[in-house]
């Protein structure tokens, strides 16, 4: 008897149960590394000026949060708008579209975590040019992946399709029937078949 989950590929399980086992260790290295950093820091310029800093990192990672936030939720209200009113999404180019807002939120919760590799790592991700370039080449590697594991029935597959997709056209659901592959058929039409339903 088999079921209609498909045979687990060794390699994802090792790849996976790799992650599992470094992920915790490579998340305490970089503790230990802030906390030697800040301690380090404090030293050279004080403990005060470092606090500052901080309460600096904070407030700027909330205030680009927010405002990540309010852009997410603004290109959220003109798509429903523009798909209510029947006008094509492709009026915008894909640059104004998507403007890297989950890359300025990652900003944002890395510019409030105390630290000063995450505040860095936060700045960085800050600079226009250089978020979008990780935003396309995160956006290429996804497609990638999707693009390999799009085999039938899975969420890749699901994901392609949806793509494929495009706003105002009908998709209608049929079977091609060749009269020389019906069984018992010679070109006649005594036993027609009947209109496929949904």
């Amino acid at each position: 008897m088999t079921t209609g989950t498909p045979p687990r590929n060794p390699s994802t399980g090792a790849r996976r149960s790799r992650l599992r086992r470094y992920l915790p260790l490579a998340v305490a290295a970089w503790m230990v590394l802030e906390i030697w950093l800040l301690t380090v820091v404090a030293g050279a310029i004080g403990g005060f000026t470092l606090g500052i800093l901080l309460v600096a990192g904070i407030v700027l990672g909330s205030v680009v949060m927010k405002s990540a936030g309010r852009r997410a939720f603004q290109n959220l209200t003109e798509t429903l708008q523009r798909q209510q009113s029947g006008s094509p999404e492709a009026s915008k180019p894909p640059e104004q579209r998507s403007q890297g807002n989950g890359l300025l939120m990652l900003a944002g919760v890395l510019l409030m975590i105390p630290g000063l590799i995450s505040d860095v790592l936060g700045l960085l991700l800050l600079v226009p040019p250089l978020r979008t370039a990780l935003s396309r080449y995160t956006e290429r590697k996804v497609e990638r992946k999707m693009g390999a594991a799009a085999g039938p029935g899975s969420f890749g597959d699901a994901f392609q399709k949806a793509r494929m997709r495009q706003s105002g056209s009908t998709v209608i659901q049929g079977e091609v029937i060749k009269d020389d592959e019906r069984p018992g058929s010679r070109g006649d039409d005594a036993d027609p078949r009947p209109p496929l339903t949904p």
